[in-house]
């Protein structure tokens, strides 16, 4: 590591920490009229749980959002995908779809019955074929002021307090990309302070039972030199395609390892901040059932859940989710890697019913 480097990271720690300790205290007395909402009436937007349960829910679909929180039990919901048409663009959409802009009208209704159950969504960028094709925003779009300003056109529209980018595959190592994201999301954590609005940026990443791999890692060193502030790190514990899986893979042991191993690095990456407050600002993603891993040697079943729900509950880990909720249910048995099921004998909506208790206020 260079000394300019070191000197960098320093610094980004400090800003970091100092705006994790101010909170939303620094936000301004007034705001003007584009802001997301008035100073005054940010204070009675909903902020997210100390500790949640909030699966993906795959919005290339036409499930309906209120209907799979009443039947499943979870409140929380993170919208997958965010991105854009084609590369090169900077607009955003549900899922490449140019007739699904965002801001757009789909979801509005269905986000707003939502909030009246008591639940709320947070809209994720990116995911492995955005991330692969040059459609994630930070990747497809050069202009860093336009990438913060759809931040914050999505923020003013639907009303939500926490963004999630999930980067992976391709964008990890698109290095243009990764710096641009950082430095949009410190334009809009600066805008959102301005105007007394709650935000919170998560970042969901891939890694390995020895943690976070160089590039993922990079990515949050990144940040912290760009000055921005990351809320939670949410680890993918799955498709680790390790260079030998013989046997099934003990999914839970290897999850827990990977989070205690992810935690060892953020307090390398966080040296100010409290240990406790690296726990929670930690995340943990399973994938129901079989994953894509060849050989079906990483399956994950409920005893495996609720042992790292048990560690979550331990720790304090301020995220649990799972990728998706539309594999929640047993329809399927056998089925690699399926957006409907999870190729495992289980009744419907089992993890779901099994991690939504986490949900907390503390």
């Amino acid at each position: 590591m260079t000394r300019r480097l070191a000197l960098a990271l320093t610094a980004g720690a400090l800003l970091a920490a100092s705006a994790f300790a101010q909170g939303t205290a620094s936000a301004a007395a007034s705001a003007p009229s584009h802001s997301p909402r008035s100073a005054r009436s940010a204070a009675f937007v909903a902020r997210w749980p100390a500790q949640v349960y909030a699966p993906y829910f795959e919005t290339w679909t036409t499930d309906s959002i209120p209907a799979i929180a009443a039947k499943s039990g979870a409140r929380y919901l993170s919208l997958a995908f965010i991105q854009t048409p084609r590369a090169g663009s900077c607009a955003m959409t549900w899922n490449g779809t140019k007739t699904q802009p965002v801001p757009g009208p789909r979801y509005q209704a269905q986000i707003a019955q939502l909030r009246r159950m008591g639940g709320d969504v947070v809209p994720t960028f990116g995911g492995f074929t955005a991330d692969s094709t040059g459609t994630e925003i930070a990747d497809s779009c050069t202009s860093v002021s336009k990438i913060a300003a759809d931040y914050e056109s999505l923020i003013t529209a639907y009303h939500v307090t926490r963004l999630d980018m999930d980067v992976e595959a391709n964008s990890l190592d698109y290095a243009a990309g990764v710096d641009r994201r950082n430095k949009a999301i410190a334009l809009v954590e600066a805008w959102a302070g301005r105007h007394g609005w709650p935000l919170q940026v998560q970042y969901t990443l891939p890694v390995e039972p020895a943690g976070l791999e160089p590039d993922a890692l990079g990515v949050l060193k990144n940040a912290l030199a760009d000055g921005a502030r990351i809320d939670v790190v949410n680890i993918m514990t799955f498709d680790y395609y390790l260079s030998s899986e013989p046997k099934p893979l003990n999914m839970a042991a290897e999850a827990i390892t990977a989070a205690q191993n992810a935690h060892r690095q953020l307090v390398a990456l966080y040296p100010l901040y409290p240990v406790q407050r690296l726990w929670e600002m930690e995340g943990i993603t399973i994938l129901p059932g079989i994953d894509d891993y060849p050989g079906k040697t990483e399956i994950t079943y409920l005893s495996d859940t609720r042992r790292i729900l048990n560690f979550a509950r331990a720790h304090g880990l301020g995220l649990l989710s799972i990728w998706t909720i539309e594999r929640d249910n047993g329809g399927c048995p056998g089925a690699i890697d399926s957006n409907s099921c999870s190729g495992i004998k289980q009744p419907p909506w089992a993890f779901s019913h099994l991690l939504e208790p986490y949900t907390s206020w503390l």
